[in-house]
């Protein structure tokens, strides 16, 4: 074999070797996040645990379970009682969990105040979260004049093109709203609204009567109302919307819509605990 083949040779398989590499690496974040849940989960059963215990019982290393406890420390996952270096669940669970419970306990609250909604407008009545940059609809109750068979739950419309997710961009923190609507906006149909002071003054509108509109922002042919869902605390954790065809919701149409859509998201935040 000559010495050019042999370096050819040689540099396959340091080539090999790398690509090889690559799944092991993937395969190695899986494992360190398998593991990191299940100290979480030990720390759930035992209320609270050693590094030695925790190391013990996924069977590791203690350097490599107090390196999985660093990083869980660091998010706010687990503390460490300083006296007995025992590790426990930390704030930052509670507050995974509470957005998890919101979220089923608006899903809960609202399938009744949907339906009713939905039956007396006739029209398609959804619960909007927020969803990172988007709205997502986690409850849909279709009313008798509903002509269309699109299916809005779980779908993710963008925060600036619909009713919902003005409602939600409204009322999130300056500092979010404003780095939010910053952004180069998609142009979803030409009465889109993407310049962002324009949309600044709609949502300030959004929040000085209670409510937003959207006409054919995100379809041609398709409006929608929205207000906004409050917690026990009075914090917007969703909306509440009616949509329909654009040639039924007309302007005076829109206007009694948007009425009773307030009245209905006034009550089902009451039942989320908001006004008590």
């Amino acid at each position: 074999m000559t010495g050019t083949r042999k370096q050819a040779d040689q540099s396959g398989e340091q080539g090999g070797g790398a690509r090889e590499r690559q799944p092991k690496t993937a395969a190695g974040s899986v494992q360190s996040v398998d593991r990191a849940v299940s100290v979480l989960e030990i720390l759930a059963r035992h209320g609270e645990a050693g590094v030695t215990d925790i190391a013990d019982e996924l069977g590791v290393h203690k350097s490599t379970a107090f390196r999985l406890l660093g990083v869980l420390e660091n998010r706010g996952l687990v503390g460490q009682a300083k006296d007995r270096g025992k590790y426990f669940l930390g704030a930052g669970v509670l507050r995974l969990a509470g957005a998890a419970a919101v979220r089923m306990d608006i899903s809960q609250e609202g399938g009744p105040v949907c339906r009713e909604l939905a039956d007396e407008l006739g029209e398609t009545v959804n619960i909007a979260v927020l969803d990172d940059d988007a709205a997502v609809n986690i409850m849909q109750a279709r009313g008798p004049a509903s002509v269309t068979a699109q299916n809005w739950l779980g779908r993710r419309t963008p925060l600036h093109a619909t009713s919902s997710g003005k409602v939600l961009l409204a009322h999130l923190p300056t500092t979010l709203r404003e780095g939010l609507i910053a952004r180069t906006l998609p142009r979803m149909t030409e009465h889109t609204v993407t310049g962002t002071v324009a949309l600044r003054g709609e949502l300030e509108t959004v929040v000085g009567r209670g409510f937003a509109v959207a006409v054919e922002e995100l379809e041609v042919g398709l409006a929608a109302v929205a207000a906004p869902v409050r917690a026990h605390d009075g914090k917007v954790i969703g909306a509440l919307s009616a949509s329909g065809p654009v040639y039924r919701l007309t302007e005076d149409r829109l206007t009694e819509l948007a009425k009773r859509t307030v009245a209905a998201s006034v009550e089902l935040s009451r039942r989320m605990g908001y006004g008590f």
